[in-house]
């Protein structure tokens, strides 16, 4: 899960299937989720692992057979339900009804797929009021884009802070990254970067990302008026930051970085940033891009 935290899905198969023969239901929908990604579609892998977790129990796998014509197409439709979907519906909403947050968050999910978006938002309104941070994350991200204008309205921005927060407080990762640029874009520069931080410490890898780049050049943004790099310029750090990333997730973004900011260096100053890279490799929580459970 630490290799699919970081987009290794390839990497991370033969450990996930280990973990699903073993009968670990998460697994077998994650492999689902890798092979429709990888196969960019739905391939017979990804069908047959998001079956494998739809028996197991997994109301999301259950959804992700609802999509086109995939559980008449392969002959895998839900035994003593009309469908998937309805399978989903009578095992989430008795436990949503009873108070349980993470239900009435996948009612959310639920709703939508049966085409009634009204009670959808309903019962993620419920979950996010239960202490559900996913649901608070995703409240406060319907409410900030609700006019599909960009860069979204200040009233809207404002509104949705109170639900980034909420699930920021409880140390929710990608919340606190959200209100670091939800708060950015209300100019309180202090506190977004107090949560910026907060989020790299989180392991967020776009928050890491931009406390690296701040600490190499702590003039990012601001010739746009926006001086959210509270901290003063030290090469040394960045690049020891931008190097342990590298390591550890090879993404494109600081390894690009560094190739285009390596001449504000010395190669002495490169080898001790190296050297210092340490302290942030293989840190707790792991790094990750926190990909949503039911996302695109």
């Amino acid at each position: 899960m630490r290799l699919y935290g970081i987009r290794w899905r390839s990497v991370a198969i033969p450990h996930l299937e280990k973990a699903a023969e073993a009968g670990d239901v998460e697994s077998m929908y994650t492999l689902g989720e890798i092979h429709r990604f990888m196969d960019r579609g739905m391939s017979r892998e990804a069908i047959d692992w998001y079956h494998r977790a739809a028996l197991g129990g997994d109301p999301h796998a259950m959804l992700r057979l609802e999509w086109g014509m995939i559980c008449e197409l392969a002959d895998i439709c839900a035994e003593d339900h009309d469908s998937w979907v309805d399978k989903a519906l009578e095992q989430e909403l008795p436990r949503a009804e009873k108070g349980d947050p993470e239900a009435m968050s996948t009612l959310f999910d639920v709703y939508n797929m049966l085409g009634e978006p009204r009670t959808a938002l309903d019962w993620l309104e419920r979950a996010a009021e239960a202490g559900n941070p996913e649901a608070q994350d995703w409240l406060g991200t319907i409410t900030q884009e609700r006019s599909d204008e960009w860069p979204p309205p200040l009233e809207d921005v404002k509104a949705a802070e109170p639900w980034f927060r909420k699930a920021a407080e409880q140390g929710y990762a990608p919340a606190m990254n959200k209100l670091s640029k939800n708060l950015r874009r209300q100019e309180r520069f202090g506190e977004a970067w107090t949560w910026a931080q907060d989020a790299a410490d989180h392991g967020h890898v776009d928050s890491r990302f931009s406390i690296a780049w701040c600490h190499l050049d702590p003039s990012l943004g601001e010739e746009e008026g926006n001086p959210f790099c509270q901290v003063e310029e030290d090469r040394i750090t960045g690049w020891a930051m931008l190097h342990a990333m590298n390591e550890e997730t090879r993404a494109w973004a600081p390894r690009t970085l560094m190739e285009q900011e390596r001449h504000r260096l010395t190669e002495k100053e490169i080898q001790e940033a190296e050297r210092r890279a340490g302290q942030w490799l293989d840190q707790e929580p792991p790094m990750s891009k926190f990909p949503p459970k039911y996302g695109f």
